[in-house]
């Protein structure tokens, strides 16, 4: 009951987050007063409807003695253990993610400085199209902190309550219950909820939310209450919320649902407010907004081109192709850079072919897996081949014809996967996929065969095999190495100077040490009385630096090509010009100056990428009148 609680208590807090960030933007008070009142309206409602369950102290403590004991036993004590880890890489680094930090706490910082959501006149399409439910997550954090440092609590709360949350949905699901007591500590071992629990990434805390639409909608299928019900449609609601790739899950949840309508039927007073929320909090708002301010709900026109694959075929092979490649790829890959050079020479001509329907980079793996790629990594990819090799090899007994409509339900994930693969041009299909793999692996491991597998000594080593790699990639990661990385590698440079891995490894780390702050060395030359900067970058240049310290400043993006006037009216006096895309767009800053009457104050050079190298930046001063 307690740990039910939690799982309330989450989505309760995620719904009123994004509730919130809507309706103070509709009134204009994006501000901290307003967060104020509509933090006491959440209380209240939390003391009057949920109080006797979600803040029942006794039943907390009794659960968190129960956790603790678990601890006892090995896989929860490594899960422990990993947990105690990301969290002080939490503490101990400042969020890094470069998406996250490009668009995601890009935008919310425009929010808050215009007081509401607004349209973002910027080139990174991002900033306006994708779906918010992180963000406005991070909204009040960011308010009334000016710091990003404990956004990583976003993705860190929800691995935790991830074990609680498989044992339940497989168990309902018919995995055996041995069964799923190892894989409720195994799945939050994927590389991608591992590193991303101390990230500000958006790819894995939808996974709880995917979790508890299925266990809540299976709850109600045997309870009929509308409470179940009901947190099954604001978990699903919060799902898409998150991300519209999710989307496609919503089907295994829909099966379920159907039998659940003469539930809300019944209670449909209380089923009308249940559902408003619902679209208030799922990706219907950005939808309409897309809507009106691009021409489309999905905010595609806003994309490249390449980022969706219309023929299905040709975009289910190099979804597979991905998944397999990224999934089994090893986590120490020192080879990476012969193989990104080589790949597309070592398979047939026709993949190389269907890697031109796909956006950039669909050979290219890491020497270590980030947080920007990783999916669930090669040993729980073992694990799950080794468990579907017995269930085909060493065959169970058949299925009777009552499971078929639970057979349903574990087919209908892989059906949504399917039909993301079928549409999706991105290269990251590993890590994007995150959401999907708990709904997945159910298919694969029930069966009377497993539980037999599961007490095998020979599957005992492979999932302590499991962990220690897991346990590597989690320290060695560049993102927030748990070790004295540049220090170390400083040292092996200087005696090995003509190694290129060694050398390769000193400037990732040192690159990724630098991009909590990228652009550090440019807002140094800005002057101190400048509170609102312009700034000009290419559609994924990272203009968060010039933001620091939060809450000094104002910066307003702008294209190349805007006229005088609107610096003008912005009241922009210095902007923050990027190099590359001068490059990109076959000119130079003596032009540019030249067309808009602008002054250059500095110049500096930095990296925000590795694949980009240092890079020119320029800081100029805009004309007066």
């Amino acid at each position: 009951m307690a740990f039910c609680s939690c799982i309330q208590l989450w989505l309760w807090l995620s719904a009123f987050a994004t509730l919130a960030g809507w309706t103070l933007s509709a009134t204009g008070e994006l501000t901290r007063p307003g967060y104020l009142i509509a933090f006491f309206i959440f209380l209240a409602f939390i003391m009057a409807v949920c109080g006797k369950t979600t803040l029942n102290p006794k039943g907390h403590l009794l659960y968190a003695r129960k956790c603790f004991h678990q601890l006892r036993r090995p896989l929860p004590f490594c899960f422990g253990i990993f947990a105690i880890l990301i969290f002080a890489s939490g503490l101990i680094y400042a969020p890094d993610n470069y998406t996250g930090l490009t668009y995601r706490v890009g935008r919310v910082l425009q929010w808050l400085s215009h007081d509401h959501w607004i349209w973002i006149h910027t080139p990174d399409y991002r900033m306006n199209d994708r779906a918010c439910g992180m963000e406005w997550m991070m909204t009040p954090l960011l308010l009334f902190t000016n710091s990003t440092r404990a956004l990583f609590l976003l993705n860190f709360l929800p691995l935790l309550l991830l074990p609680g949350l498989v044992f339940s949905v497989f168990t309902r699901l018919g995995v055996h219950s041995r069964v799923a007591w190892q894989w409720m500590w195994l799945l939050p071992t994927g590389y991608d909820f591992l590193l991303q629990a101390g990230s500000i990434a958006n790819d894995t805390f939808p996974a709880v939310y995917a979790l508890a639409a299925i266990d809540y909608a299976l709850r109600a299928a045997k309870s009929k209450k509308i409470s179940d019900t009901a947190h099954s449609i604001l978990a699903a609601a919060l799902l898409i919320g998150a991300k519209a790739s999710n989307l496609p899950l919503l089907l295994p949840w829909a099966i379920l649902m159907l039998p659940l309508l003469p539930v809300l039927w019944r209670k449909v007073h209380l089923t009308i407010p249940v559902l408003l929320l619902a679209a208030a909090v799922s990706f219907l708002p950005s939808a309409i907004l897309n809507s009106k301010y691009c021409g489309d709900w999905s905010g595609a026109t806003l994309e490249p081109p390449i980022m969706t694959v219309h023929n299905p075929l040709i975009a289910v092979t190099g979804n597979v192709f991905q998944l397999l490649l990224q999934n089994l790829c090893p986590p120490l890959f020192p080879l990476a850079g012969w193989w990104n050079t080589h790949a597309a020479k070592l398979f047939p001509a026709v993949l190389a072919h269907i890697s031109q329907h796909f956006d950039t980079g669909f050979f290219q793996l890491g020497e270590l897996p980030t947080e920007d790629s990783a999916g669930i990594g090669i040993g729980l990819s073992v694990l799950l081949a080794v468990s579907l090799a017995a269930k085909i090899f060493l065959r169970s007994a058949p299925r009777s014809s009552s499971s078929i409509f639970r057979l349903l339900i574990l087919l209908s994930p892989w059906v949504a996967l399917l039909a993301y693969c079928s549409k999706s041009g991105m290269t990251t299909a590993a890590r994007l996929i995150a959401p999907y793999y708990p709904l997945l692996l159910p298919l694969l491991l029930v069966g009377a065969v497993v539980p037999r597998l599961v007490r095998s000594r020979g599957w005992q080593v492979l999932v302590y095999l499991n962990l220690f790699l897991a346990l590597i990639v989690l320290v060695l990661t560049p993102d927030r190495p748990l070790w004295p990385a540049k220090t170390v590698l400083s040292g092996l440079t200087a005696r090995h100077p003509g190694s290129p891995l060694l050398a390769r490894a000193f400037d990732v780390y040192s690159v990724y040490s630098k991009r909590p702050d990228p652009l550090a060395d440019v807002r140094v030359l800005l002057p101190p009385q400048a509170q609102s900067v312009g700034f000009i970058g290419t559609s994924d240049d990272c203009d968060f630096s010039i933001w620091l310290p939060l809450g000094s400043r104002r910066v307003e993006n702008f294209f190349l090509d805007d006229p005088p006037q609107l610096f003008r009216d912005q009241q922009i006096e210095y902007v923050v010009v990027g190099g590359l895309n001068l490059k990109y767009h076959q000119t130079n800053l003596e032009d540019w100056i030249k067309t808009n009457g602008a002054q250059l104050v500095a110049t500096t050079n930095a990296t925000l990428k590795v694949t980009e190298g240092p890079q020119q930046w320029y800081v100029v001063r805009m004309p007066a009148d």
